[in-house]
């Protein structure tokens, strides 16, 4: 139902002069999904999200946010959403509670609202004991959890946020997720772009993004389900890059990727292929500690999309 879609986007376009960084783009985001644009450096993720956020003029289609046409009211767009980047302007001479503050008067939060909604911020993001620490002092995960406390003050129904763990260490990473799922399970409508494999496993549904395109879209275990039609063989062996060099010369062989200290061989029938793989190898003198059929995850489904595309304009 309409009514239910927090984020609708036609046939969007944006060029700038003769390069399209966002080609006929056309999705929709229900309200409370964690929704996940998913691709690597170029892809024109960033660039959606910033015509999302009134930041940046479509060349072309249409985008709605919480109904409001990005296009033609950016700025009552702005006012109704929260957005965090990996570059989001903290103030680093400014304490933890300080910078609250100030963004409370940017989101201009009532006056009377601005104290709960700050210790509200605090508990969310964990740094009660730490807000009156200068935020310069705060390590890169912290900063990123006040980040996101300043951008929900003015409690946004929608979240953009743009590659928010980018340079933060694993365990930072999950933590921050940890903050995203009780924000969904509040009711906010979370947009969140990524580069990193295992951050799209958290998200309810997903856009893989290639060279301002959406090549796939929908669940992780949809995606993974139409996965182009092959199988998968986890294969570990005492020499990764020879075995590499002898199945590439087997025809049968879709693909071979390094993953891990090991190799994932993409075949099309693996009962076939298991018994040819162990005759190469064991003529190449390699020997095989490990050779099995796997699901695929996300970084071979998106490895696969991309070739498949790389195919069709070859």
């Amino acid at each position: 139902m309409e009514q239910d879609r927090a984020v609708e986007v036609e046939e969007l376009t944006k060029c700038f002069g003769d390069f399209c960084a966002v080609d006929r783009v056309s999705f929709t985001v229900q309200r409370g999904e964690i929704f996940g644009f998913l691709g690597p450096n170029g892809a024109g993720k960033s660039t959606t999200i910033r015509i999302l956020c009134g930041l940046l003029k479509p060349s072309g289609g249409r985008a709605l946010v919480e109904g409001l046409d990005v296009a033609a009211v950016p700025e009552e767009v702005r006012r109704n959403i929260g957005y965090m980047s990996q570059k989001f302007s903290l103030y680093d001479d400014l304490s933890v509670e300080e910078n609250l503050d100030f963004f409370s008067g940017i989101y201009r939060v009532p006056r009377a609202l601005r104290a709960e909604r700050k210790d509200h911020a605090l508990r969310m993001a964990g740094l009660v004991e730490r807000r009156r620490m200068l935020t310069r002092t705060l390590a890169g995960g912290w900063k990123q959890r006040l980040a996101l406390g300043c951008a929900i003050l003015h409690r946004p129904p929608i979240l953009f946020l743009d590659e928010p763990t980018s340079g933060v260490d694993p365990i930072a990473r999950r933590a921050f997720w940890a903050l995203i799922y009780q924000l969904s399970d509040a009711g906010h409508t979370v947009f969140v772009s990524t580069h990193y494999m295992d951050e799209a496993e958290y998200c309810h549904r997903l856009a893989l993004m290639y060279r301002g395109r959406i090549i796939a879209l929908g669940a992780p275990g949809e995606l993974k389900s139409a996965m182009p039609s092959q199988s998968l063989l986890n294969l570990q062996s005492s020499d990764p890059l020879g075995s590499m060099r002898a199945l590439e010369q087997d025809p049968d062989i879709r693909d071979i990727a390094v993953f891990g200290g090991g190799l994932h061989v993409a075949v099309t029938d693996p009962e076939a292929a298991a018994p040819r793989i162990r005759r190469i190898l064991a003529s190449a003198h390699i020997d095989i500690r490990q050779l099995e059929a796997i699901p695929p995850s996300m970084e071979d489904v998106f490895v696969a999309r991309i070739e498949e595309e790389e195919r069709k304009s070859s």
